[in-house]
């Protein structure tokens, strides 16, 4: 089915590097037109707008999202993938401060981006929200508390704006990779060993691309998933399938 999103505006927030930059590449590749939002730019995607902003800020996000649909005039898609470092922690090690910032930002800031942007998306006839959830949104991991709550609490986000705008020819999904070769990864101290430590965890053997994440968010966004919403869109490398 067609995946061409010519003609269509897409904002990316989290655009500035990994899977969310790739995402931004494909989107431009599709025809798109796209805005990256994101605090700082390490990738800078040719043909697209970048407009820095913190997404846990009420004020930055409104004025992103104005921002992209004046240079636009309209907006179509919006990818909620912007999110912090999360520490090593459980809940009697994580101070509150970490707790309300990882919330306020893989959680919060795809509440505000959606809030600016479906009266948008809904004036300009329809679309799609993705938002970037993960494998650990379903499945509890040690050691990562305030990740899994937020990216569980995403997906079933995703399932409540669903319905709430259907109506409005908006449909809102999310995406959940697996572990995937970013910048997330220094966590392990070097790609190589994160691939050795976390390849054996997925039933293919190996971490994701971040290609391999955009592959599936350009069929979220576009009409080939012009009937899927409220859904989790699984590409885990077999990690759930355990």
């Amino acid at each position: 089915m067609n995946q061409s999103l010519k003609g269509r505006a897409a904002i990316v927030a989290g655009g500035g590097t990994g899977i969310c930059a790739a995402i931004a590449r494909a989107f431009i590749g599709a025809g798109a037109k796209v805005a990256c939002i994101d605090l700082k730019f390490p990738e800078r995607i040719d043909g697209t707008i970048s407009i820095q902003c913190d997404v846990a800020s009420e004020g930055e996000t409104k004025l992103a999202v104005e921002q992209a649909v004046k240079a636009f005039g309209g907006l179509h898609i919006l990818i909620n993938g912007a999110a912090v470092m999360d520490p090593s922690a459980t809940v009697t090690d994580l101070d509150l401060a970490a707790w309300n910032r990882i919330m306020s930002v893989n959680l919060g800031g795809a509440f505000l981006m959606s809030r600016w942007a479906v009266p948008h998306i809904a004036a300009s006839g329809g679309g799609s929200i993705i938002h970037i959830a993960s494998q650990l949104g379903s499945v509890g991991t040690a050691g990562r508390v305030a990740y899994c709550a937020a990216k569980g609490a995403l997906i079933n986000m995703a399932r409540a704006m669903a319905i709430d705008h259907a109506a409005q020819k908006i449909r809102v999904n999310t995406l959940s990779p697996g572990a995937v070769e970013t910048g997330r990864m220094a966590r392990f101290g070097s790609m190589d060993k994160a691939r050795e430590v976390l390849g054996p965890k997925h039933a293919m053997g190996r971490i994701g691309k971040p290609e391999e994440i955009a592959a599936a968010a350009l069929f979220l966004a576009s009409g080939a998933a012009s009937f899927m919403t409220g859904s989790d869109l699984l590409v885990d490398g077999g990690y759930n399938a355990w």
